[in-house]
């Protein structure tokens, strides 16, 4: 599939924001942002270079002398700054969502405001947090890291943007930000709304470029103290390794494999909806996404009639329609990894119960998925075992409550997992025995102040609330004679 450029509908990108101002590139690579829906050219982005990054991460250094001596209420009040600048931008910010990314409306809107509220929920979390103790003659404080880089993935832009900000500029860091380079029109919708907070110069500074240029010298550059990265666990092994020459505090939230375990008690008509829409979460296109669906065996033929009645409501198309749930993959790479996929559980012998291979009818101009599902999955198949990122549940039996522990807990990753059944002492006992970051019970929820992040390889540290500010910070005493 080719990309088709409009040359009158064409935006051109050119600046980074360093040091409280959008400046020039010195970097002269430029990119175009393909809108996935339909494949056009809808913008051109200057991508920064070593030099820009280098900068930036001078701009943080000078800033960080006086704010990282800041108070928690001068903190707290920039925060609400935060809050308020990117809150008057707030539909821009959900269309640029749509359009750039493909994401539906029903989805990015209320990500979206996560991401925005993040402030407030940082600001709450550091209201209640104690940065000094003392006992006797010794006093322990809390002290940001230093100089921080933030590298954000492109399926939830302003959420991790926001986040990680929050958290940082909670804990008196500064930053510089590699956003995706997917994600370059709405990462300038949010920097120009938070442009607005009025913020010291050299706090926020935001360098668009390729993770093997920008990023890399992120971690490289030991004038950097902290890396903050959202991504997959290929490349935050490599974060850890190169960072480790110059000791980098590290926070990974990488990939998963989530199991939703769907108990025998479950009501059907409640339990399998729920565990399709996590699975078809953000189109699948996220790191939570129940992708793997273990269900008793006794009631598999009744599971799979519930999983044909349910499907008709995840329809494909617009993501700008909010009737619609699953939109295009981010890019024709991203379209062909998933192809790639349901092509190996069809060749590896799983059944396909629902969609399959190819564009869905009427939506081949874009880089449209049809929502599938396999089932009779054996868990050490493919796609039971590696992370797809596209709209691919499988579906696998099990014989008794530990064998459904053992299989949920069977995956190199382990950052959630659903817990469905109505008997909620039994859910809560199978939840507990998960190992997993983040455990739901009867369907997906959120709570910003609990901690976000995995176990194995989905990740190192914690994000939301006092966790993700903890990340942030490091422990100083000192003791009197």
């Amino acid at each position: 599939m080719n990309a088709v450029a409009k040359r009158d509908t064409i935006k051109a990108i050119t600046t980074h924001y360093i040091d409280g101002a959008f400046v020039e590139s010195h970097g002269r690579e430029v990119m175009d942002m393909i809108r996935p829906t339909d494949a056009q050219v809808i913008a051109r982005v200057t991508l920064a270079d070593e030099e820009d990054t280098r900068r930036a991460i001078a701009a943080a250094k000078r800033a960080f002398v006086s704010f990282g001596r800041s108070t928690k209420e001068e903190r707290q009040k920039i925060l609400r700054r935060l809050h308020e600048a990117a809150s008057a931008r707030l539909g821009d910010l959900t269309a640029a969502m749509v359009g750039e990314y493909g994401g539906v409306v029903r989805f990015a809107g209320p990500i979206v405001q996560s991401g925005v509220d993040a402030f407030l929920a940082a600001d709450k979390a550091l209201e209640e947090m104690p940065l000094t103790r003392s006992w006797g003659k010794t006093t322990v404080t809390l002290e940001p890291v230093g100089v921080a880089g933030l590298i954000t993935a492109w399926n939830a832009n302003t959420l991790f943007i926001c986040l990680k900000l929050a958290s940082a500029v909670a804990a008196g860091c500064t930053v510089v930000i590699k956003p995706s380079e997917l994600s370059s029109l709405q990462t300038r919708v949010l920097v120009e709304a938070l442009h607005e907070a009025r913020l010291p110069n050299g706090l926020l500074n935001v360098v668009t470029g390729l993770g093997n240029v920008v990023g890399a010298e992120l971690v490289r550059n030991p004038d950097v103290a902290k890396i903050s990265f959202t991504g997959s666990a290929l490349v935050g092994e490599k974060i850890m390794r190169d960072g480790a020459e110059s000791m980098k505090r590290v926070t990974l939230e990488l990939g998963g494999k989530s199991p939703t375990i769907l108990l025998d008690d479950a009501a059907l008509d409640e339990g399998i909806p729920a565990a399709l829409t996590m699975a078809f979460l953000n189109s699948g296109q996220a790191c939570a996404a129940g992708s793997r669906l273990l269900v008793p065996k006794s009631q598999l033929d009744a599971v799979k009639r519930a999983i044909r009645d349910a499907m008709s409501a995840f329809t494909v198309g617009d993501p700008a329609d909010p009737k619609i749930a699953v939109g295009p993959m981010v890019s024709q790479k991203q379209y062909d990894r998933v192809q790639s996929y349901i092509r190996k559980g069809i060749e590896e012998g799983a059944e396909l119960l629902a969609g399959g291979e190819g564009h869905p009818e009427g939506l081949e101009a874009g880089y449209f998925v049809k929502p599938t599902v396999f089932v009779n999955v054996k868990n050490d198949m493919t796609i039971a075992q590696e992370e797809i990122f596209g709209p691919v549940l499988s579906v696998i039996a099990y014989d008794s409550e530990d064998e459904a522990i053992r299989i949920a807990n069977d995956s190199r990753y382990g950052l959630h997992a659903a817990v469905i059944g109505t008997d909620l002492q039994r859910a809560r006992r199978v939840a507990s025995q998960v190992r997993a970051g983040r455990v739901v019970i009867n369907g997906m929820r959120d709570d910003p102040q609990a901690p976000w992040g995995g176990f194995k390889y989905s990740g190192i540290g914690r994000e939301y609330g006092r966790y993700g500010i903890e990340a942030f910070l490091e422990t100083r005493a000192i003791l009197e004679s």
